[in-house]
């Protein structure tokens, strides 16, 4: 255990705050607990629970010169439930939840639980950590996921005993047996900390270090990960850093004073009607700061993704309102602090502002962090697949777009929990028609188009089998889909081909941000609906082709860098993956024709709102070799 300087906790640089406060065990055979509590403002505070009959009176906390109180219970054993009892400032006397407890009663229930953390027998991990990266140049394929509806147990409700939840370990196993299947690098738990209310997802957190008890014990926890880890499978925990819920029993006006919030109400209050941290104090900073590395180190967790990161870089998240200085200083501070003492983890930001730099590291004016979700790439192609196909001519840009702005940081291309919920619609219901046929064939080729675009990419858990139905906290994912319709099991198929596809070639990954890894071919197809592109590595190289209209282009001349052979590796509308079958047969050689800026080209047929992946072969060149260019020619609207 590393010294806790409380000189650190007040100028926000602790990382091991959660090693000093809370409830420890005084001796490694848990013969009595220490507690201790932030509260400079409380007049008196007491710890109640299971050892004292949840009376206080003769447990009063001592109150040193640092704002802590402290008080070492003899009788108080690991296991037992507990509160601290704060007499505000004020006059009023509440009953808190531990601000660093590690685990905590299953709601509706509140009490804190004393814990010890037994992480030296939990992890088997030792060559996953040491040879685990950032991935900037490897696949990363994330499968979102919220632990309570991915599956659901069977039998009894919760009310008549049963379980409502699988466990954390309970789950490990077939949840990893599917993320291998269908070709995804890693998972990204939606959020995990303790919270009140099922139908916040975890996103208004009530007890920062308290895994929730939903799922199981914090044991179990480190089991899931374990699990993961030993199949080569990434973790990444969701977290809202921002903002926590209003709940009395938790951090809200915790010693009579907005001790972990803003006091302003229109700054204090987040758009979701839960507290901000107020980040300009430096014991609000230790408190996130050490959680962050609690989450890494005792649960080995490979990666952070901060919730709604523009709400803390803007004040309220409007631009308008100006840059809230205090909170970019504390990012900088929190990403670097956290890089010097985790090996290579990911610190992710969910940003839907412009704020330049985000992902640039602090040395060079950045925020540090390693990724940033690519909003605006999500908001536009998903504005576009709406769009009826007669009019998509006027909105073309909003595909192309992206590439404009790509370079400027390091994105990962998301299609979340967020886009499939309240009244959003399903990504498959997203897509223009109302014709199940026209709606799988767009939705193969969005996806074709997402997973080939550079960038890392991330899916929530229903969107790989087509699910119609919105995502509800409290049913599994339909999976009967896979059983009794055959165009879910084909589009099924397609995403795990296509996700092979990308995930084991270096073409799609390796220069994700780097400039030579893609080339367009042609961005500006506004009449035939049709973007073309080139992937490339060294050695390597694909180009894909996207055809946003219900026609079918026959004949279609798709310009070349250089004499090659194309070979079609993937085709959205082959007939296993529930298309038409217009595939490219074959090898198709290139012809010295010149087309637009290439002075090579080759014939091909594109489906109808299909998509083509071809592998390029490029011929040796020649030492020397003169030819006449023949003339160009012009791809007319099939």
């Amino acid at each position: 255990m590393s010294a806790f300087i409380m000189d650190e906790f007040y100028r926000g640089m602790s990382t091991n705050a959660y090693q000093y406060f809370g409830a420890h065990p005084v001796t490694e055979n848990d013969d009595g607990i220490i507690f201790r509590v932030y509260a400079p403002s409380a007049y008196q505070v007491e710890v109640i629970g299971d050892f004292n009959g949840w009376n206080g009176w003769n447990h009063k906390m001592n109150k040193n010169n640092n704002g802590v109180y402290e008080i070492a219970i003899p009788e108080a054993r690991v296991g037992q439930l507990y509160k601290f009892r704060v007499y505000q400032q004020g006059g009023n006397v509440v009953d808190k939840a531990d601000p660093y407890a590690f685990h905590s009663e299953l709601r509706p229930n509140t009490a804190s639980v004393i814990t010890r953390l037994n992480t030296k027998d939990a992890f088997h991990d030792d060559d996953w950590m040491k040879n685990r990266t950032k991935c900037y140049n490897e696949p990363m394929n994330i499968y979102e996921m919220h632990m309570g509806s991915w599956r659901k147990p069977y039998g009894k409700s919760e009310a008549d005993g049963g379980a409502q939840w699988f466990r954390y370990d309970e789950i490990a196993d077939d949840l990893v047996k599917y993320l291998k299947e269908n070709n995804y690098t890693h998972v990204e738990v939606m959020p995990l900390a303790e919270y009140p209310f099922d139908g916040s997802w975890g996103y208004q957190v009530a007890q920062y270090y308290s895994a929730t008890s939903r799922y199981g014990t914090p044991e179990q926890l480190m089991k899931f990960v374990d699990v993961c880890h030993q199949n080569h499978i990434g973790v990444i925990i969701d977290f809202a850093f921002v903002h926590f819920v209003k709940d009395l029993y938790s951090l809200g006006n915790f010693d009579g004073t907005p001790l972990y919030e803003y006091p302003p109400s229109d700054v204090g209050q987040s758009e979701w009607g839960s507290y901000n941290f107020n980040l300009s104090k430096g014991e609000v900073q230790s408190y996130i700061l050490s959680c962050a590395a609690f989450w890494l180190g005792i649960y080995h967790f490979d990666g952070i993704r901060m919730d709604a990161i523009n709400n803390a870089i803007y004040w309220m998240g409007n631009k308008d309102r100006g840059v809230n200085d205090r909170s970019v200083d504390f990012f900088k501070k929190m990403n670097q602090k956290l890089n010097q003492e985790f090996h290579n983890i990911m610190l992710i930001a969910e940003d839907s502002s412009d704020y330049p730099g985000v992902t640039v590291p602090v040395e060079k004016g950045g925020l540090g962090f390693d990724y940033k979700w690519d909003m605006g790439w999500m908001n536009d192609t998903l504005e576009y697949m709406k769009i009826d196909p007669l009019f998509r001519r006027g909105s073309h840009n909003k595909i192309n777009w992206s590439m404009a702005y790509f370079y400027f940081e390091r994105f990962i291309l998301p299609l979340s929990h967020d886009e499939v919920v309240h009244g959003k619609a399903t990504i498959v219901q997203k897509m223009w028609g109302g014709d199940y046929e026209n709606k799988f064939a767009q939705v193969r080729t969005l996806y074709s188009y997402m997973m080939t675009h550079p960038g890392k990419k991330l899916n929530f858990m229903g969107n790989e089998i087509g699910m119609f139905r919105e995502w509800d906290e409290t049913r599994e994912m339909d999976w009967f889909l896979l059983d009794e319709y055959p165009m879910h099991q084909k589009f099924h198929q397609f995403i795990r081909d296509l996700n092979a596809l990308v995930t084991k070639n270096p073409a799609f990954y390796e220069k994700d941000y780097e400039p030579d890894g893609f080339l367009w071919i042609d961005a500006d197809n506004a009449d035939a609906n049709v973007y073309s592109y080139y992937r490339m590595t060294d050695g390597q190289k694909y180009i894909v082709l996207c055809n946003m209209s219900p026609v079918t282009h026959k004949g279609f001349r798709v310009a070349l860098k250089d004499a090659c052979t194309l070979t079609e590796v993937l085709n959205s509308d082959a007939e296993c993956y529930g298309g038409t079958g217009v595939t490219n047969p074959g090898k198709i050689k290139s012809e010295e024709v010149r087309f637009n800026q290439f002075d090579h080209s080759a014939v091909i047929t594109l489906p109808p709102f299909g998509s083509c992946v071809f592998e390029v072969k490029d011929e040796p060149k020649p030492a020397e070799k003169k030819t006449k260019v023949k003339a160009t020619v012009k791809n007319k609207k099939s």
